[in-house]
């Protein structure tokens, strides 16, 4: 059986590197499709083992579940408050700009070079759009809870 300090490590291990990934994100403008991915994917871990601590630990004054509420208060304030809704808003914003250049382009004759660009942007486009469908997922359950 795991001890209470182990948990509570493992706890400030993952919360630590959700820490490092909301300073990234809340720093940066531009995030890349995998720090997305991986901010909300360290999001959605600490959430859940913070709804499992709470209820094994409510019971019983310590310091874990005292690190317990400032996380889920810096996920809420912070993450869900306001870098959430700006990611949504690049996601979306970037998805227009590349559906238009794509759809910009002249339908006429085209270089192999000019393919293989627009191939990129195709699959540009299908990463951020896959992208946007996880964090619109992750949007529905913050109004649905």
């Amino acid at each position: 059986m795991t001890s209470i300090d182990d948990i509570s490590q493992m706890f400030d291990d993952e919360s630590l590197k959700l820490q490092n990934l909301i300073s990234i994100a809340d720093s940066k403008y531009d995030l890349s499709v995998h720090e997305i991915v991986e901010t909300y994917y360290q999001v959605m871990n600490v959430s859940s083992m913070s709804t499992l601590l709470k209820e094994q630990v409510e019971s019983q004054p310590n310091s874990l579940l005292n690190k317990i509420q400032v996380i889920d208060k810096s996920i809420s304030e912070q993450f869900n408050s306001d870098i959430h809704p700006r990611i949504m808003k690049i996601l979306s914003t970037s998805i227009q700009k590349t559906t238009e250049k794509l759809q910009s382009g002249n339908t006429g004759k085209k270089s192999k070079e000019e393919i293989k660009s627009e191939a990129k942007l195709f699959e540009e486009l299908r990463q951020k759009m896959s992208t946007r469908e996880f964090v619109d997922q992750y949007n529905k359950g913050l109004y649905n809870d």
